[in-house]
């Protein structure tokens, strides 16, 4: 888990000052981890610290905090005796306001939520050798100093198509902070008017030519409103390499692509890497139905290749090799 600085921005920008309560030290069974957090403001929330009534104790204390301000408040709560709960355990919550984004970081956020002065030695310590070795180190409270590693994205996928199930994979995939989205199609007008914060839009003419902007280990999933152009979006993504590839399109669709791809120059087992169909067939051809299908793939195959517990970020490729595309 780790401290998401471009969500907190997003809901600062959308909601002036909000409250944030993450889960800093867990004893025996409990519903969520230590680094699980939520924001929190007046009339609504994102994130999640478990549910329940752990939850909803903790986003009506962090309303009042937000109402009268002031500095952070860490609480341990017995599960079983203060609510009922029967996980039986406890959690110490760390409930902080802010009104504006955090930037002095170096890849890790460390602030006194109990504690004044200079950092103590402990914590110096943690942070020299993460700095120095380059390891993230785990979300902690330590000597009343929470310490929590930068959210980065690591895992880089590009969607091509902002059609009905474009729209629904990028809805179930951009919440998810540990993914870095690039989402393209032939016109800006193809996008939804406010896309999510967290993903960046790609309008192109010629979305073929954006593929070699993608990184190498990127996931490319295929899912235009043309044949011709999912065709030509195929060969670009065999040409080079990639991490994973996925195309929309039934067994049919896909039978004629390998045999087109051949002619193309490409061989079989560079063909076979493209998954045609999908998603699940068992889940239904509805949009939602898919994209939940092809997220589940798509996790899997970020976690097996642990590109999630790495410890460099990859933006995509995008952002550096804009100006090239641009040209």
């Amino acid at each position: 888990m780790s401290f998401d600085l471009t969500q907190l921005a997003d809901a600062i920008a959308r909601h002036g000052a909000v409250a944030r309560v993450v889960v800093a030290q867990t004893a025996g069974s409990t519903p969520r981890e230590v680094g699980a957090s939520m924001l929190i403001w007046p009339d609504g929330q994102s994130g999640t610290i478990g549910g329940g009534e752990l939850e909803y104790r903790a986003a009506a204390d962090a309303r009042v905090l937000l109402a009268k301000g002031g500095e952070p408040v860490v609480k341990q709560v017995p599960l079983g005796p203060a609510l009922g709960q029967c996980c039986g355990g406890a959690v110490t919550l760390v409930t902080e306001c802010f009104d504006a984004p955090e930037s002095d970081h170096d890849g890790i956020v460390a602030r006194p939520v109990a504690a004044t002065g200079a950092a103590p030695l402990a914590v110096r310590r943690l942070l020299d050798k993460a700095r120095a070795q380059g390891v993230r180190p785990a979300p902690q409270l330590l000597q009343g100093w929470m310490v929590e590693p930068v959210a980065e994205p690591f895992a880089p996928v590009w969607i091509y198509g902002a059609g009905h199930v474009g729209r629904a994979l990028v809805d179930v995939l951009s919440p998810l902070a540990h993914l870095s989205i690039t989402w393209i199609d032939t016109a800006p007008n193809r996008f939804p008017a406010t896309p999510p914060a967290s993903v960046t839009t790609l309008p192109a003419a010629d979305p073929a030519r954006t593929v070699a902007l993608a990184s190498p280990d990127a996931h490319h999933l295929v899912l235009t409103y043309s044949h011709s152009l999912d065709l030509a979006l195929c060969h670009a993504i065999l040409s080079r390499d990639f991490g994973t590839a996925g195309l929309i399109g039934s067994a049919t669709k896909w039978a004629r692509f390998r045999s087109r791809l051949a002619a193309l120059g490409h061989d079989a087992t560079q063909i076979n890497r493209i998954q045609c169909p999908i998603g699940d067939p068992g889940l239904g051809k509805a949009p939602q139905a898919i994209a939940v299908g092809v997220a589940c793939t798509l996790l899997k195959s970020v976690a097996n290749k642990d590109i999630i517990n790495r410890g460099t970020s990859i933006d995509g490729g995008y952002a550096k090799n804009r100006r090239a595309f641009d040209t």
